[in-house]
């Protein structure tokens, strides 16, 4: 053998096993997926039913529900979470800021706790007579306490502030450290030339993010069409389907109702083909050619 062969040996030996196990547990299953949208029946008496599967998910009230659902979750906490992580790696990147490693720790804390286990704390701090509505009502701010969970406008909050505090921590990291590697000379020479604080923030600090902020909000987008945990374990869903996602949906149809695998590889397939036209859209918003 040669040094050309000798060294593409060398290589596939330290890769195939990876290769292997990328194309048995991710690629397969994403092929048999996709084939398995296309059938439709219960258990493994499935039927090849074609397009049938995505037509009917245009009259699925169900599924519409959860669609609109998961929509207001990603229009309304994707942006709240960008920026509180854009305003907080801010604060925590000042020099003069004393114990910024507690701080730090603090805030990303939440993004390394159990899933199942925040959901079920937050469920019992935001229940009925949970320590969210003591409080509010020791400060008189509220008269009477709020049905977080069983009201369907303040269960959707409830998800929303939960989301919040377990993913801005995660996404404040990725701004600290791009606010990290800016040369300081850059904000010396704008103070010099005497622009403000805001305008430093507008025209360097946020510009300058730009390639970071596009990737946090394509993950955190995917995360929140993706989201299943804390639905699942704070409101179940509920109440009366107001706060299901896509995802629980998904699971319903494969665990909860009559077994519908086909009709639910369906439905994770339309949350791919949402995932990819978000992505497009926001590398177009972004102005990213590559």
């Amino acid at each position: 053998m040669n040094i050309r062969a000798r060294t593409n040996l060398t290589g596939w030996s330290f890769i195939i096993i990876a290769v292997i196990m990328i194309c048995v547990f991710y690629f397969y299953p994403m092929i048999q997926a996709l084939i398995l949208s296309f059938q439709s029946g219960t258990g493994t008496n499935l039927n090849f039913v074609g397009f049938g599967n995505y037509q009917r998910l245009l009259s699925d009230t169900t599924f519409l529900t959860t669609l609109s659902n998961t929509f207001l979750f990603l229009i309304i906490q994707v942006p709240i979470m960008i920026l509180l992580a854009i305003f907080i790696s801010v604060l925590l990147n000042d020099k003069k800021l004393k114990f910024k490693g507690f701080f730090r720790t603090a805030i990303f804390l939440p993004a390394v706790t159990s899933l199942v286990a925040y959901s079920v704390i937050f469920k019992y701090l935001f229940g009925s007579e949970g320590l969210v509505n003591l409080l509010l009502l020791k400060v008189n701010l509220i008269n009477a306490p709020i049905q977080w969970i069983s009201d369907p406008f303040w269960a959707k909050v409830t998800i929303i502030i939960a989301i919040t505090w377990r993913w801005t921590g995660y996404n404040m990291i990725f701004y600290l450290s791009a606010l990290q590697n800016i040369d300081n000379s850059i904000y010396e020479a704008a103070r010099i030339d005497g622009a403000s604080s805001f305008k430093q923030f507008t025209s360097i600090t946020v510009p300058l993010l730009k390639p970071i902020i596009l990737f946090t909000s394509i993950t955190s987008t995917i995360g929140t069409l993706q989201l299943f945990d804390e639905v699942m374990n704070i409101t179940k869903g509920g109440p009366g389907n107001s706060t299901m996602t896509m995802s629980q949906y998904i699971y319903n149809l494969s665990f909860r109702y009559t077994p519908d695998f086909g009709y639910a590889a369906t439905v994770s397939y339309a949350i791919v083909i949402l995932i990819v036209i978000f992505s497009v859209l926001q590398f177009k918003l972004a102005g990213d050619k590559k």
